[in-house]
């Protein structure tokens, strides 16, 4: 198809926006997703974060051991007890992007916020911002409305030296937002095991940590652990690591106290460090899969120039720094091995056990396949899609595969259907509960192995072959259970697909109510009177 040849490209057509402009047309540059806060991280949680990380800088550096931090209707307001932005400077420091004291080592060793955006992107993404710095007994006051100052004020002060920002994310950016306390007080937790001493109040409680990464592991892990955590710390690294039962890896992160939710170049080189460190220590060649099956390990840096892959911080990217790292951590855990040789002793009886189970579970996966082949080339039970999430990443993010209980349940979604995106796999009956299976169980059950094959996810989730995968049972008891069914199966054996917001639910109605007019499907009971007191009571209800 042609472009239209109509528009004219002229000087007239060349904008040029401030900054503040620019972060409101551009959100998704600054903060990723905007979202509504139902997602850990959606924009108003960035916009938390950002204001929040510049006291933690100050901690770091030796200034103030306390932050508070209240949200009432949607009004947040944080209060660090740092050194104050200096008066002169607040209205520059909140409103002009490029500006700030982390470009300098002398008053900013190992800060996140090296490019002077985040408090900027607060003010611009909020309908309401107001900033006011302490400094030894004066303080400068302003206040913004959608990025553009309307007031300011300065004078004496009693108060602490250190800056308060209160903010109302702005509706126009966010739509129907609502912060979920939980969510809060999760990323607070964090800075609370990284930052020793600093202590953090969320609307009157408190959080505050003295174990560190051992205290993360202990409280954001129900699952038992193998043997007692080691933790390793020095003053730019701290790590710690236990095994669990579990068949998946789980990892915290973090760079200069930042929580790195997708990782990067220090997790990558802690899961390899870990790997060459057990093989020093039992002079064996474990394999990488063995060594990290179960393991719950969090790794925390201190960093002068991190290098970030997007301005939300999610995930680091200083390669140079990997080969050393992983010397320094392979050294640091043999060494932890050999002081405890107890619990060493049941850290490799751990991987042995781990080792003897993947070779039979390849026996059992090639007698699967096997069969699988005899009885046919493809998969019963699916019909598939055009596109796929693991080969065109942009195209695949639209894949969906319903999963449906019955034939009738699938007919029905076929007919319906996009062909492109979406996909549609039959269970046949209620499927295998796994809750206390082990892995080699999937394979031996004919119905969770073509699932398995149809999501294409037997040798590892990274190979998820659709973006969403929904779960389409009906809205009655069976349905419920089999759901049930189902999440437990993801959850024991697959649970990075659902930390990664893959697994969905889908909403199925309990009644269909209509007349020759109008069709009103409905979700309860009152919604079911309601649309028969709507349609009048000839209209026809079918249950489904």
């Amino acid at each position: 198809m042609s472009a239209k040849k109509n528009h004219e490209y002229t000087e007239d057509k060349i904008k040029t926006l401030s900054s503040l402009e620019h972060i409101r047309l551009r959100t998704g540059m600054y903060i990723g997703r905007t979202g509504s806060g139902a997602h850990y991280d959606d924009g108003i949680y960035i916009l938390v974060k950002e204001v929040i990380d510049n006291g933690i800088d100050e901690f770091i550096m030796g200034h103030g051991d306390r932050i508070s931090v209240s949200i009432e209707d949607d009004m947040v307001t944080i209060r660090d007890y740092g050194r104050g932005i200096p008066l002169g400077k607040v209205i520059d420091c909140v409103s002009k992007i490029n500006t700030g004291a982390k470009y300098n080592d002398d008053v900013f060793q190992f800060s996140v916020g090296l490019n002077g955006v985040g408090t900027k992107a607060v003010n611009a993404l909020s309908s309401y911002f107001l900033v006011r710095s302490h400094r030894d007994g004066e303080y400068v006051e302003a206040e913004f409305e959608r990025g553009k100052l309307v007031r300011e004020e300065s004078g004496k002060t009693n108060e602490p030296n250190g800056t308060l920002v209160s903010f109302s994310p702005d509706p126009e950016i966010f739509k129907k937002f609502a912060f979920n306390a939980d969510h809060l007080a999760r990323r607070l937790r964090f800075y609370a095991y990284l930052n020793a001493k600093l202590k953090i109040w969320f609307n009157g409680e408190l959080f505050q940590c003295k174990g560190g990464l051992l205290d993360l592991i202990r409280d954001e892990s129900q699952y038992e652990k193998i043997y007692p955590p080691f933790q390793y710390t020095d003053s730019t690294l701290e790590f710690a690591f236990t095994h669990t039962n579990r068949f998946s890896e789980e990892y915290y992160s973090f760079v200069n106290g930042q929580y790195t939710s997708d990782g990067g170049t220090h997790l990558s080189a802690f899961r390899e460090g870990l790997l060459r460190g057990v093989n020093d220590y039992a002079s064996k060649k474990f394999d990488g899969d063995d060594v990290r099956e179960g393991v719950l390990g969090a790794v925390a840096i201190r960093l002068k120039e991190p290098i970030f892959e997007s301005q939300t911080k999610n995930k680091l990217g200083n390669t140079e720094i990997r080969s050393d790292l992983v010397a320094r951590i392979s050294q640091a855990v043999a060494e932890l091995l050999h002081k405890n040789p107890d619990d060493a002793k049941k850290l490799v009886t751990k991987i042995e056990e781990t080792q003897k189970m993947r070779k039979e579970l390849n026996t059992v996966k090639k007698l699967a396949r096997e069969r699988s082949r005899s009885v046919s080339i493809r998969i019963p039970q699916l019909k598939d899609c055009k596109n796929h999430y693991s080969l065109e990443k942009e195209k695949g993010l639209e894949t969906q595969i319903f999963i449906t209980e019955g034939q009738s349940a699938a007919g029905s979604l076929v007919s319906c259907r996009d062909a492109n995106n979406q996909a549609i796999f039959t269970l046949k009956g209620k499927p295998l509960n796994v809750c206390d299976l082990k892995r080699d169980a999937l394979y031996k059950n004919v119905e969770i192995y073509n699932l398995m094959r149809a999501l294409d996810i037997e040798e590892s989730t990274d190979n998820l072959r659709y973006n969403n995968v929904i779960l389409a049972t009906d809205a009655d008891v069976d349905g419920l259970h089999i759901r049930n069914l189902m999440i437990t199966l993801f959850l024991r054996f697959f649970d990075p697909l659902v930390k990664r917001g893959h697994l969905k639910i889908l909403e199925t109605p309990l009644f269909r109510v209509r007349n020759k007019k109008e069709t009103i499907y409905c979700y309860s009971e009152t919604e079911r009177i309601n649309a028969l007191e709507k349609l009048g009571r000839g209209a026809e209800i079918t249950r489904f």
